[in-house]
């Protein structure tokens, strides 16, 4: 047998609890793919928001690294711009001898050639439509819609008599379907390398109608942190919380079961893929994996969408893999980041190695490594109002250091939720050192100089500073 083929499948803005055991979203495909394969529960992105965290994928690099800092349409170039010349793991695929194909959501750099990134064949411009406010002419019953005086109106769920078939996700599925079909009758014994992307279940939430009527609003879980009043965390939270006081529990559940409608419609289209590996005897040499981007706050301590509030919500992601060198039926526990796929990816294709920043996951595949450094990183440079933010998961602790307001602590494993802030408990005073200490030990290791040369007068407001841990 050959160099495995590579079947990458990458959502948009999907929370990690989507695919997980207790969750009310009906996913059954990628359940079947977790059950048959391995699933990370501890997963982060490396940036709540598209732009950055897919360059990140691709390069196995922090942001600050790979320049695209913010989302590709969203500020000038001199605020984002992919920096030159840095290679991506599927241009080492594709110079292995795979043929490489990309399809659906790109939002990675602004020219939208792939051709310069090892892919051979791709289609990306129709099915990325999400370019600011969506207007949508479609009658929608329900349909949830946030006016605030001065903006425009914000729609962010609904329900449409669509077809399946004409779903952007079914046609960009479709020519998955395609791509498939031809690389294995064009050249049976040449290894492929496929990615589809969808922007769903981005918002706006708009599902087909025969995709909501698998859920009932009336039994979507309330979450445990809707009433926090978000009282000991930035200012700025807060702020954004009341962008969606006009909507209550009621609307926040018809919300949730938009998102929950359109990641079955994903689902759907997952099993189509992978029957159509099975038809095409594809299955036993194939790497499979299922991630998305970032996540959703999904009414998560009252928000909705992502941004610069640090919850799980939008940083957990799903991450499963399938396929050789995959153990069946394994969760692993340790915390990892995506930048952690592409040596990962890399070395399972047996195309060789990567180096980046990630770190291979092969070593959580065979076994429950003690060496592995239960560990994530992840920045927030703020998109267009300029934030500063890095947030450093490490075992069950979970530090988030404010370049604009105060810091926050949480221990993940008594406090789940994230409901109380320990930055400014005298007792969890060591803990909060010690986390802000690694903080600038990565920012130092990846060069992240614009933070750790920041030793003027105006910047010391850290727990400690960036020598801490330089004797």
């Amino acid at each position: 047998m050959g160099r495995p083929n590579l079947l990458f499948l990458i959502t948009d803005q999907q929370r990690a609890d989507t695919v997980e055991p207790q969750t009310a979203c009906q996913m059954p495909n990628v359940e079947a793919l977790a059950a048959a394969g391995t699933q990370f529960t501890r997963c982060y992105a490396p940036n709540p928001i598209c732009s950055p965290t897919r360059a990140s994928l691709m390069t196995g690099l922090l942001p600050h690294s790979h320049g695209m800092v913010d989302c590709t349409h969203t500020v000038e170039a001199y605020r984002a711009k992919l920096k030159p010349n840095l290679p991506f793991w599927s241009q080492t695929l594709q110079e292995a001898g795979y043929h490489t194909g990309y399809f659906g959501k790109w939002h990675i750099e602004r020219s939208g050639r792939l051709e310069d990134f090892g892919f051979d064949t791709y289609e990306v411009e129709q099915y990325h439509q999400l370019q600011g406010l969506v207007q949508r002419d479609e009658d929608m019953s329900p349909c949830g819609v946030v006016s605030q005086k001065g903006y425009r109106d914000f729609l962010l769920y609904g329900v449409v008599d669509q077809p399946t078939e004409t779903t952007p996700e079914y046609r960009l599925y479709s020519d998955g379907v395609d791509f498939l079909r031809q690389a294995v009758r064009d050249d049976p014994s040449r290894p492929w390398a496929l990615f589809l992307s969808t922007e769903a279940p981005h918002d706006p939430y708009v599902a087909p109608r025969e995709y909501y009527a698998r859920y009932d609003p009336a039994d979507i879980p309330r979450p445990p942190s809707f009433d926090d009043d978000l009282s000991d965390r930035p200012a700025i939270y807060r702020r954004i919380q009341r962008v969606w006081d006009s909507l209550d529990w009621p609307q926040f559940a018809e919300a949730t079961t938009c998102y929950y409608a359109f990641c079955s419609l994903v689902d759907d289209q997952v099993g189509r893929i992978l029957d159509m590996l099975d038809e095409l005897g594809q299955v036993d040499n194939t790497v499979v994996v299922f991630l998305s981007d970032h996540g959703d706050y999904m009414g998560a301590h009252r928000l909705m969408l992502k941004g610069v509030p640090a919850f799980e919500g939008a940083y957990r992601v799903p991450l499963i893999m399938r396929g050789p060198g995959v153990p069946a039926g394994r969760q692993v526990e340790q915390v990892v980041s995506l930048i952690d796929l592409a040596p990962t990816l890399v070395e399972l294709t047996a195309a060789g190695e990567f180096p980046c920043q990630g770190r291979s996951l092969l070593p959580l595949l065979q076994s429950d490594d003690p060496a592995w450094q239960s560990e994530a990183f992840a920045e927030m440079h703020g998109q267009r109002f300029f934030y500063t933010q890095r947030t450093l998961w490490r075992d069950n602790y979970k530090y988030v250091f404010n370049g604009f307001d105060e810091d926050e602590l949480h221990d993940l494993a008594a406090d789940p939720h994230e409901l109380r802030n320990l930055a400014g408990d005298p007792a969890y005073r060591s803990v909060l050192e010690e986390m802000a200490g690694r903080m600038w030990d990565i920012v130092r290791k990846t060069d992240d100089f614009n933070m750790y040369q920041a030793q003027y007068g105006m910047f010391r407001f850290a727990p400690v500073g960036p020598d801490y841990n330089r004797g």
